[in-house]
């Protein structure tokens, strides 16, 4: 049993390492810093076209894992194969993988669209954009980092103990908008000083990503906590951190969460 404890530690904390470098890695990539190969520079040169289409289809494929995996319905199956401690810490290596592939694999489509050349502008961009990654990363604490991200379970897991049932609060940025995660990373993909092809196809690519998983998120989430999920999406807006006139000022001052294993591991 000490083997199985040892080995259920070792295997969340490679998924979590795995995720937490390509994630490091993702912010080199989209802004171009620090890395031999982003958006725009560094891959393999193809005709537009075939880039393009390889493009899409490595984005096709990080949505697809991200979002069927992370289904409720896709667990209850999934669990029979894989030990259920164990379920979220595969969920985050899986996406890590589809991560690493996109990056390796990209093909740039170079061609500016537009670009913004005052130098203050651009510095300011740049700023929006860390403040993004930063809006995402502060998201993940405010729900359970450990448990987004697999950690909590394995250690449970080793423990022979039972995750507890999933909270309903929204501390700090969720009584804001119902998904400051993914917030954070369309602020971080979009505020950029100069827009290619490849950097819009991209960007383009993960809002629609985004707008589609938050209907299906939504819906397991609203299986789970019933009319409390219902009541708070009535007053807090999904993206736009505007009130919803008088709804939106009922409940001032509630802390509620979600389960964390509820929110999906982007980022």
């Amino acid at each position: 049993m000490v083997g199985r404890r040892i080995g259920y530690l070792t295997y969340g904390l490679v998924a979590y390492l795995a995720f937490v470098g390509v994630v490091l890695y993702a912010l080199g990539f989209v802004g171009g810093w620090l890395v031999p190969r982003s958006i725009d520079a560094g891959g393999p040169s193809s005709p537009a076209s075939v880039a393009l289409a390889i493009d899409l289809s490595l984005l096709a494929l990080f949505a697809v894992q991200h979002s069927v995996m992370a289904r409720r319905s896709f667990k209850r199956v999934w669990t029979r194969l894989v030990p259920e401690p164990l379920e979220r810490s595969t969920y985050v290596l899986c996406a890590s993988a589809c991560l690493a592939l996109l990056f390796a694999a990209w093909r740039p489509l170079p061609h500016v669209l537009w670009t913004v050349d005052q130098p203050v502008l651009r510095r300011a961009l740049v700023a929006l954009s860390l403040v993004g990654w930063g809006t995402a990363l502060v998201s993940t604490f405010l729900i359970d980092h450990l448990h987004l991200f697999g950690v909590r379970q394995v250690s449970l897991g080793a423990a022979k103990g039972e995750p507890g049932p999933g909270r309903f609060r929204t501390p700090g940025l969720y009584r804001l908008v119902r998904h400051p995660l993914y917030l954070g990373f369309l602020v971080a993909f979009w505020a950029a000083p100069t827009m290619t092809v490849g950097h819009l196809v991209f960007s383009l690519a993960m809002l629609g990503y985004v707008l589609i998983g938050i209907r299906h998120e939504e819906r397991d989430l609203v299986q789970q906590f019933g009319e409390r999920y219902l009541e708070y999406r009535r007053r807090v807006r999904a993206l736009i951190p505007l009130p919803r006139g008088r709804a939106g000022s009922s409940g001032r001052g509630e802390s509620r969460t979600f389960g964390p294993s509820e929110r999906s591991a982007e980022g």
